[in-house]
């Protein structure tokens, strides 16, 4: 079978008789002239035919085909820029692969119960195409932006023998005749890294067992987490913040049009520059006690607080040094007030809360020993990672960003779950 220039592509082949491979994404008829919208997941055709010239089984043919069904379509390229893209193709040709089924998902409106029993299908519709074009634009500015600045990528265990963010929220499985968990985060298995080798990331899937049904949380997600060796707080601070600036710039340069599909506000994008504001856990509080709300110093940031305090700023917000009582046994204390700890949560601007969390680690041997005492961990299961403090130890940090709820950001979208291809929520393991 020949493949001929994709459908993103036909702009420089102007004139010229090309094939396509693709299906059949809509159709229509007037009088002596067929329409054929073709979509080949790179963009959407208007094959246009007159009665005149093409075979009537050709013409004939595009009054039968079905929605989604698979064909390939020959004819020359024409500009016109009332067509999807600004070009159609003048059709001489149309073979039928498949005629598809009635496809049960149609222009009407349709429950969110049904999309996602029906992911497999609701993937193909335009507006689920352009999500997955952007994920696909972010995740790759993810890992260009580290390999750009002499990071190595580490790949980092699925299966482990412990937690690394709680024990609450670990999936257990049999790993033969012992307890393993799937994994809630790279960054242990990191820190020993980047004693090897100075800058190290992860990019992979992790884990949460957290009933929870809000529309931030997925159970299964990707995330991505560099450390780096010498670095402290301010150092994390000023990555994250270069880091994202960078993904947000690139996604706006390069995702234009399903930007426009998407129909997000784009101008709200535009802000996400440097410097972004470095609040402190005590002034944020205090800001959200003005606005009215009830939290008490000591506790956890909640969704509603996350969303208050971000209304007041036009980009992400940092806030750092949280108490330590809330935060990871990892995190290393604030010299200046040991009750808290060196770290920080980047939140995002219109209510999608926290997409970064990052800290300075223990490298006291210790400290982190009676950390790990404290909230009652097994430290036969940690002694690998208590060594690093014992062989040329210094001080080290990173962050890790969940890849889901940075598109669910960047793209405006209102639930998580438009943002993977297969999302795992609370009741949803289908398909």
């Amino acid at each position: 079978m020949a493949f001929g220039p994709a459908i993103n592509q036909l702009r420089a082949h102007e004139g010229q008789t090309v094939t396509l491979h693709g299906w059949v994404y809509n159709k229509r008829s007037s009088g002596k002239v067929r329409f054929v919208i073709l979509r080949d997941g790179t963009g959407y055709l208007q094959c246009v035919a007159f009665v005149k010239d093409v075979p009537q089984e050709v013409f004939d043919l595009m009054d039968l085909v079905s929605l989604e069904s698979s064909v390939t379509v020959t004819g020359v390229v024409r500009l016109d820029q009332r067509a999807p893209g600004g070009v159609e193709l003048g059709l001489t040709g149309l073979t039928l692969h498949h005629m598809a089924e009635e496809y049960p998902i149609g222009k009407k409106e349709h429950g969110t119960g049904f999309l996602m029993e029906n992911r497999h299908l609701w993937l193909r519709s335009s507006r689920q195409v352009a999500i997955l074009r952007c994920r696909s634009e972010i995740e790759q500015s993810f890992r260009d932006y580290f390999y750009q600045n002499g990071f190595t990528l580490l790949d980092s265990p699925i299966l482990t023998p412990a937690a690394c963010e709680g024990t609450t929220t670990l999936f257990e499985t049999d790993y033969f005749g012992e307890k393993a968990f799937l994994s809630q985060s790279g960054q242990l298995y990191l820190e020993p890294a980047c004693m090897a080798l100075g800058k190290v990331y992860c990019f992979g899937p992790t884990f949460r067992a957290e009933k929870s049904k809000t529309r931030r949380h997925l159970m299964e997600f990707w995330m991505l987490e560099p450390e780096v060796a010498f670095a402290g707080l301010d150092d994390v601070m000023a990555l994250a913040e270069d880091f994202l600036v960078y993904v947000v710039s690139r996604v706006l340069d390069r995702c234009t049009e399903e930007l426009k599909v998407i129909e997000r506000d784009t101008a709200k994008l535009q802000n996400v520059r440097k410097p972004f504001p470095r609040v402190p856990y005590k002034d944020a509080v205090a800001q959200l006690h003005a606005l009215g709300s009830d939290l008490r110093y000591g506790d956890d940031f909640g969704g509603d607080d996350e969303t208050v305090l971000t209304q007041q700023y036009d980009r992400p917000v940092m806030v750092h040094r949280y108490p330590s009582a809330v935060k990871a046994f990892y995190m290393e204390p604030d010299p200046q007030d040991p009750g808290l700890a060196l770290c920080v949560d980047v939140l995002a601007p219109e209510g999608y809360g926290e997409i970064i969390g990052g800290s300075e680690r223990i490298h006291d041997h210790d400290l982190l020993l009676g950390r790990i005492r404290e909230h009652g961990l097994p430290v036969s299961a940690f002694q690998w990672y208590l060594d690093i403090r014992k062989y040329g130890t210094v001080r080290h940090g990173g962050f890790g960003i969940g890849l889901e709820r940075t598109v669910a950001w960047i793209c405006g979208l209102p639930h998580v779950r438009e943002t993977i291809p297969y999302p795992r929520m609370l009741h949803q393991l289908y398909p």
